[in-house]
């Protein structure tokens, strides 16, 4: 009985050796400053970011004529987004019509982490604004990101792709 026990422990030392001593299965062997979509945080979209680009993937480009209700997708290359981390944030398009918005990063469901805002008017509340926009997160690093509404394309989902640098 005695034996077994001393056995037992042994193999207990060796496999806590083993496991202090071995890689974390979900190390990194390179640091990166760029976060996945599943894991973003609401500090990373903080500050003041450019639109320097708009894509389709699996559309037609200019397919779709109007987005978040305002204008063209191209309307928006040029335009300046700036968020606080407190959820307030406006976006001005290059003509120098603003829009203002209150954002956040919205964590579950089957779409996974997505960014979403709302639309703001004078005298709105975020709480009583009902209606807004989700955007798929490609990536976020310290210098740019990429944000994809998605579009539905006969039975498939297509996706105009918005790349912001942060100013």
């Amino acid at each position: 009985m005695k034996k077994i026990f001393q056995t037992s422990l042994a193999i207990l030392a060796l496999s806590f050796v083993f496991t202090a001593c071995s890689t974390p299965q979900n190390a990194t062997t390179t640091p990166s400053t760029e976060t996945s979509a599943t894991s973003v945080s609401r500090g990373k979209f903080v500050g003041t970011w450019t639109l320097t680009n708009v894509t389709y993937d699996g559309l037609v480009p200019n397919a779709v004529q109007n987005v978040f209700d305002q204008a063209a997708p191209s309307a928006f290359v040029g335009s300046t987004w700036k968020f606080t981390n407190s959820g307030n944030g406006v976006y001005t398009l290059t003509n120098g019509q603003s829009q203002t918005i209150f954002w956040s990063v919205y964590k579950g469901g089957s779409t996974g982490t997505q960014f979403q805002f709302k639309k703001l008017y004078e005298s709105d509340k975020a709480k009583n604004v009902q209606e807004g926009y989700r955007l798929n997160i490609g990536t976020v690093s310290d210098s740019g990101m990429t944000l994809m509404s998605p579009v539905a394309v006969g039975s498939g989902t297509g996706y105009i792709v918005y790349t912001f640098v942060k100013a």
